[in-house]
């Protein structure tokens, strides 16, 4: 009889436990279905475009909190009215007739009285500062190159009136020139600082007509990457020093003034690096003529419309153009000598004919200064004056020599000599 009661009390509690788990089953599947389901409508109501609109608007242009008269700003708008555009304008030949149905010409046969005049177009756009005021007049400096080849030259002042311009000088070797105009217009006049105390890493704004007078007075910001550089200048290949920045400077900045933070002009931007390395064009590397050197060659220019140099009086070739077999043979240099410039003619009278140097010198060093090549040696000379003494070192038949130069000639470099060999 006991064994039959706890038979049935295990029964019941099995059958307990059964019934329990399955509530819970059927519980916990109820719990989750709703869960899930609460998961879905929050997806659902979250996502949903809201129906109706905002027709009232309500945003609103909160106040600028950024500083407006921060130090570049001020800097800009110190020198932003001396900034001009530089107008080259040249002459392009144009021929008038009856149009027939080949071109110009007479249709039926018959001569055509056809003429020819000459008309001013612009031929480039380049950039320029005004540092100076005297007067009625007015100074701009800008490039050489933006100059050149004129028949007539107009700046366009920053208030967008346009005023012409006559040329006052021209220096092909340092790439400057200054034009003057009629002063009444001119409210605002650069002033230059020294660039000889300028440290790479300092902020600079590049300031100018960037691929014209459409965008004049285009400023950019940038640092000193590097404060001398020597690259080759103008078209005599005469090495120069310039500043290297990475303020963007493309076409039409030239002749523009680089700034610093003070609005002060410490360069003239000159160029942009534009070769390729590997088929990559090169970004963020320009050059800016240094304002000790622009103040020095903008006087000159003013007072005498030209730059005097001194001249050596010799035509000349880079040692390096030279074969090693001639280099040995008909200049029988030590080995050791590998970098000069030879002369290829001596002017008579000239300054190097009366130290007594000839044909076949290799020079290879003048003052204190190495020679490698024709663009050193002129950077090296350049560096004296009408009516000084410089030493030149020369080899001749395989023998180091020294002589005193008197640089008592000059030359007008203000044109160059685009030939194979070099002269000065």
């Amino acid at each position: 009889m006991n064994r039959i009661k706890q038979a049935f009390k295990d029964r019941l509690w099995l059958g307990v436990i059964i019934v329990g788990l399955f509530a819970g089953l059927i519980g916990g599947g109820i719990a989750l279905g709703i869960n899930n389901l609460v998961q879905h409508h929050e997806e659902v109501t979250s996502t949903r475009v809201p129906a109706g609109s905002n027709r009232s608007g309500g945003t609103k242009v909160n106040k600028n909190k950024a500083d407006l008269n921060g130090e570049a700003s001020q800097a800009y708008k110190s020198v932003q009215g001396a900034v001009v555009s530089v107008i080259n304008k040249q002459k392009v030949q144009q021929s008038s007739g009856t149009l027939g149905i080949f071109g110009y010409g007479s249709s039926n046969g018959s001569n055509s009285n056809s003429s020819s005049d000459n008309k001013l177009e612009t031929a480039s756009e380049g950039s320029g500062v005004i540092y100076k005021k005297s007067g009625n007049s007015a100074y701009v400096v800008t490039n050489n190159h933006v100059v050149k080849g004129s028949n007539a030259l107009q700046v366009i002042l920053s208030n967008g009136k346009k005023v012409n311009a006559d040329l006052v000088g021209a220096d092909s070797a340092t790439d400057l020139a200054v034009l003057k105009i009629n002063a009444t217009n001119v409210k605002t006049v650069a002033s230059f600082g020294n660039s000889n105390s300028i440290v790479p890493g300092q902020d600079v704004l590049a300031i100018g007509s960037p691929m014209g007078s459409e965008y004049a007075n285009t400023v950019t910001k940038g640092i000193i990457s590097a404060k001398d550089r020597t690259l080759k200048a103008g078209t005599d290949g005469t090495l120069t020093s310039v500043i290297q920045t990475d303020a963007a400077i493309n076409s039409g900045n030239s002749g523009g003034p680089l700034i610093n933070t003070a609005g002060q002009v410490i360069g003239i931007n000159s160029m942009k690096l534009a070769s390729d390395t590997q088929g990559s064009s090169v970004e963020g590397i320009g050059f800016a003529i240094p304002s000790n050197e622009v103040v020095t060659i903008i006087n000159q220019l003013i007072k005498n419309g030209k730059i005097t140099r001194p001249s050596l009086g010799i035509s000349m070739v880079d040692l390096s153009n030279v074969t090693s077999d001639q280099q040995q043979s008909v200049l029988k240099l030590p080995t050791s000598v590998s970098k000069g410039v030879v002369i290829m003619d001596v002017n008579s009278g000239s300054v190097a004919d009366t130290a007594g140097l000839k044909k076949y010198d290799v020079i290879t060093k003048l003052g204190d200064t190495q020679v490698t090549d024709a663009g050193s040696l002129k950077a090296a000379l350049y560096k004296y004056k009408v009516g000084q003494n410089a030493k030149v070192t020369y080899y001749r038949d395989g023998q180091q020599h020294t002589a005193t130069l008197h640089l008592t000639k000059s030359a007008d470099t203000t044109s160059t000599d685009d030939s194979q060999q070099d002269n000065n």
